[in-house]
């Protein structure tokens, strides 16, 4: 359990939880661990490596068997990457001759003869039946010592592990990073969360948790502690029910409810009993969630306990035997009978909900005096609403008036993404301009001003984390809408999956799109070369895991946007699979090596999401030739099966230019308003390390800054955005 929760702190936070053992002279084995993560694209940070040093051998060695394994699997190096083609990219045949030998060594093998020339007679050939097709034609070893060895490059990627507290105190500190978080964190923050809630519930709490999700997480560990109940809607009760029944918090799926212990049941009552006599217009929350409520209230038994009558007000709601009229229906009434100062005046007792409402009010307003109350009802109750609502209303605003008549793309809590054209009226460009003013004005209040800001460059194009699910889990992973820039000659992607049961067949391939996102070409199984790029060869089945690799010499593309996508041609879903993830690697145009090679991967993320067709970014090619990747994160429905790059190409096209178009808000917004304070911003280069404590941020945490920094890199940057 312990070597886990140490992988955890490392993943999050890229620090070695202070390493403990006996005193003695490890300097040669912490130089040899040293060396063995540049293999992998890591380094010991120089305290650390000090540390080490400092320590027996023994203690050494302990340590680095405990580290190697989880920044391999950051990296996605735990797993074995074989290639169908064993001298890949290099004699990758054309698609027509790869199906010409096929056919070939099926005529030549007794077994299959038989049934090929059957087929040919009949002029129906299933390709992807011959013996030869799908499956491992070498074992994995024997496809490494086919490959040449790797040609370091300055270029290759060197992330930098630091020495971190003891394990209990980077436990406790995450656990409030995660807790306190401002924004909703994606699955694999949240089950971490879980696991941290159940060591941290007795101990210090972050001051607020303002995500409901979050909050159920940490409820479900209170009461197993003892502790008492974070409830202040009726809604955090049933997310609390949700996440003792290990269903989803979210409330995007229904949560199969089970029976209850007593001691759960009577604090579940209580604690809604208590919501609702505090404030009985809280009773509304419940039409929302009505089902869910009476499944609920079947477990719950709220007729056996008669001292908590306000708990039996909620499930009466939700059966329909007492009325709540939802806050909702209330501003719809008042809009549908053209009110719009009536729904304003209301909403103003909801701040959130009357900026998420702004662009309905402003369109359904009569003219400009009802603009103008819409405008100053904003300006009262702006102090009041979260930063990430805040926010993501500004990026709403600069967008509104650029997508007019343009298509919108619209994408979900579990980053399925669709795009519609855009019908709503035009709002006054000088109303938009005059709220995306008073929110910047209301942003600059809340930022802090630091007296030194040091700045990456590289982090100014990176969009602000509005939300955890925006992004999937992994390595060098950015926000959906970030902008990076892309090094080095050659792009490889790669894509793997292992199955749980069914046989599954999931494709690599990327759609290749001219400056009008018309198509060019594309790379697949059905078309494994390409101008400039090379497939690793169709795999159809991954008891044991498969892997299949896309490689691109950008000098010789011809296209304007390129979009890597993995489609699930059969069996399982990426939520489904034992494992499965994406990635890509960059290399200089005379590096070798083998297929995947750790310390050349730029960026590995999760493939665990909703749809049929992942789309993880895009790469478009800018001015002066430079390579640019913008990320996606975003899953198409697509079909049930049989998913190919050649069907989805117009869907796709449609998703990537809306994404491409559209502006999000970034690092250097946040930093733009910190500067109007008066903070004095430098965009630092590494050098010239400052002696006083600054704040910095950056894509990656630098050595040798003041201990009493303040620093902000992906792993926290959602502490950027005020509260």
């Amino acid at each position: 359990m312990t070597h886990g929760l140490e992988a955890m702190v490392i993943r999050h936070t890229y620090r070695v939880p202070c390493p403990k053992g006996s005193a003695g002279d490890g300097g040669v084995v912490a130089r040899q661990f040293d060396a063995t993560l540049a293999s992998v694209g890591f380094k010991l940070s120089a305290q650390l490596l000090a540390r080490l040093t400092a320590l027996s051998e023994a203690a050494v060695v302990h340590i680095a068997e405990r580290t190697l394994p989880a920044v391999r699997e950051m990296v996605g190096d735990h797993v074995r990457h074989n290639a169908y083609f064993i001298d890949f990219p290099a004699n990758v045949p054309d698609t027509e001759e790869f199906w010409t030998q096929c056919v070939t060594e099926a005529l030549e093998d007794e077994t299959s003869c038989e049934t090929v020339r059957s087929q040919m007679a009949n002029g129906e050939l299933n390709l992807v039946g011959l013996p030869a097709y799908g499956r491992y034609q070498h074992t994995y070893e024997e496809m490494l010592a086919a490959q040449d060895e790797l040609i370091a490059s300055a270029g290759d990627r060197v992330t930098v592990l630091h020495l971190g507290r003891d394990l209990d105190d980077e436990l406790t500190d995450l656990y409030l990073a995660l807790a306190g978080s401002a924004t909703p964190l994606g699955d694999e923050h949240l089950d971490d969360l879980k696991i941290l809630a159940g060591r941290c519930a007795l101990g210090p709490q972050p001051e607020s948790i303002p995500v409901r999700e979050n909050r159920a997480v940490v409820n479900a560990a209170r009461l197993t502690a003892g502790a008492d109940l974070l409830l202040d809607s009726v809604v955090d009760a049933l997310r609390l029910a949700c996440a003792l029944a290990g269903g989803d918090v979210t409330l995007r799926e229904p949560t199969r409810f089970r029976a209850l212990p007593r001691p759960v049941r009577r604090a579940l009552l209580a604690g809604l009993d208590s919501v609702v006599a505090a404030n009985p217009a809280k009773l509304a929350d419940v039409s929302a969630h009505r089902e869910p409520f009476k499944r609920l209230g079947e477990r719950l038994h709220p007729h056996e306990y008669p001292r908590w009558p306000h708990a039996a007000d909620v499930f009466a709601v939700a059966r329909g035997e007492k009325r709540a009229r939802s806050f909702d229906s209330r501003v719809a009434e008042l809009l549908d009978a053209s009110d719009v100062p009536g729904a304003v005046r209301l909403l103003t007792s909801a701040p959130g909900r009357l900026l998420r409402s702004l662009d309905h009010l402003l369109r359904a307003a009569a003219g400009q005096e009802e603009r103008d109350a819409v405008v100053d009802a904003v300006a009262r109750v702006a102090p009041e609403v979260s930063g990430r609502v805040v926010l993501s209303v500004r990026e709403h605003l600069y967008n509104r008036e650029r997508e007019s008549g343009r298509p919108r793309v619209f994408v979900n809590r579990r980053g399925s993404g669709w795009v519609a054209p855009d019908v709503r009226p035009p709002v006054p460009a000088a109303d938009l301009d005059r709220l995306a003013a008073l929110l910047d004005t209301e942003m600059r209040r809340r930022l802090p001003a630091p007296g030194r800001l040091l700045l990456d460059p590289d982090v100014l194009d990176v969009a602000l984390p509005l939300s955890g699910r925006a992004a999937a889990a992994g390595l060098g992973v950015l926000p959906r809408g970030s902008v990076s820039a892309v090094d080095g000659g050659r792009l490889r992607f790669f894509a793997y999956w292992k199955q749980t049961e069914e046989q599954t067949d999931y494709d690599l391939s990327a759609l290749l799109l001219g400056a009008d996102y018309a198509t060019d070409s594309w790379l697949s199984y059905t078309s494994i070369t390409a101008v400039g790029g090379r497939h690793s060869g169709d795999v159809t089945e991954a008891p044991d895991g498969a892997s299949e690799f896309i490689e691109l010499t950008l000098d010789q593309v011809r296209a304007t946007f390129i979009v890597p996508q993995v489609n699930i041609y059969a069996g399982e879903g990426f939520e489904e699979t034992e494992e499965s993830f994406f990635g890509f690697m960059s290399r200089d145009g005379e590096q070798k090596g083998r297929p995947f090679e750790p310390r050349t991967v730029r960026m590995r993320s999760e493939l665990r999401g909703a749809g049929r067709v992942a789309l993880p970014l895009v790469f478009w090619r800018g001015s002066g030739g430079r390579w640019h990747a913008k990320w996606l994160h975003l899953y198409l429905r697509g079909i049930s099966s049989g998913n190919r790059v050649e069907e989805n190409q117009m869907s796709v096209s449609k998703v990537v230019r809306a994404v491409v178009e559209r502006e999000y808000l970034t690092v250097g917004y946040l930093v733009g308003l910190m500067s109007d304070r008066g903070t004095a911003v430098e965009l630092w280069d590494g050098a010239a390390v400052p002696g006083e404590p600054v704040t910095y941020i950056g894509l990656e945490r630098p050595e040798g800054l003041h201990p009493d920094s303040r620093i902000l890199t992906l792993g926290n940057l959602r502490d950027l955005i005020p509260g």
